[in-house]
């Protein structure tokens, strides 16, 4: 079965919280790959690549977030090349 990726932006109060080591956690332990970044407009931005109950999994968390989080909406966008994922799930720079 191929894997399945989602391309997701977290709108909401979700920076300076936690959520992107957070999410780094939840992704390696439902073993999802690809990578998460805050962004200048003050949302975050992540691409999950894997299995899709473990995909789907990991789409459900970030509607929640960290405890210290609140999200205001979750989008997914349409997918993004899969290249560009790496082997496990890493924390990248501020865009």
């Amino acid at each position: 079965m191929s894997p399945v990726q989602k391309h997701l932006v977290i709108h909401g109060a979700v920076q300076g919280v936690g959520y992107r080591w957070s999410m780094a956690q939840a992704a390696e332990a439902l073993g999802v790959r690809g990578w998460v970044r805050n962004r200048r407009d003050g949302t975050v931005e992540a691409l999950a690549v894997g299995d899709a109950a473990a995909v789907e999994a990991l789409v459900r968390w970030a509607h929640r977030g960290p405890p210290e989080a609140r999200v205001d909406r979750v989008e997914v966008l349409a997918p993004r090349d899969q290249a560009g994922a790496p082997e496990g799930f890493e924390q990248r720079a501020t865009v």
